[in-house]
């Protein structure tokens, strides 16, 4: 099972055809420190991706997030830096979980998300995120 390469390091979905992820497609070769990544948007509605670096801080800063999202805090995941911003908020306008995908500073587009996922999601995107680091990590050069 350890030949298994990690790729999805968020997977948010509902039974209602509504899903964030943010998937690792391999190391930047542009960037030696960093993965290229994406998200994805998908509902029934609207679909879309786009691009994502990823580096060690990001990660780091992701743990961080779901560590105050288990504490019930709102989350904002790499806001205030170049590329897209995730925001996550327990209950969001429909009395749900949703997940704020936006894109200021390449296509100005912003996506809301209502989804209810797991009970369990939080600890299923910890052991994601351990799984993440623990493969793509040590291939980052500093």
């Amino acid at each position: 099972m350890d030949d298994i390469v990690p790729r999805e390091l968020i997977y948010l979905a509902d039974d209602e055809g509504n899903s964030v992820t943010v998937n690792v497609l391999g190391r930047d070769p542009r960037w030696s420190a960093g993965l290229e990544a994406e998200i994805v948007v998908m509902t029934p509605f609207v679909s879309g991706r786009v691009a994502l670096a990823l580096y060690t801080s990001r990660l780091e800063s992701w743990a961080d997030a779901l560590n105050r999202l288990n504490a019930g805090e709102d989350v904002a995941w790499m806001e205030m830096s170049s590329g897209p911003s995730i925001f996550i908020q327990l209950t969001g306008e429909r009395d749900c979980p949703e997940v704020v995908v936006e894109d200021e500073s390449g296509s100005m587009v912003t996506v809301r998300v209502p989804l209810v996922p797991p009970d369990d999601w939080i600890a299923d995107h910890q052991q994601r995120l351990q799984q993440v680091m623990k493969h793509w990590v040590p291939l980052l050069s500093a």
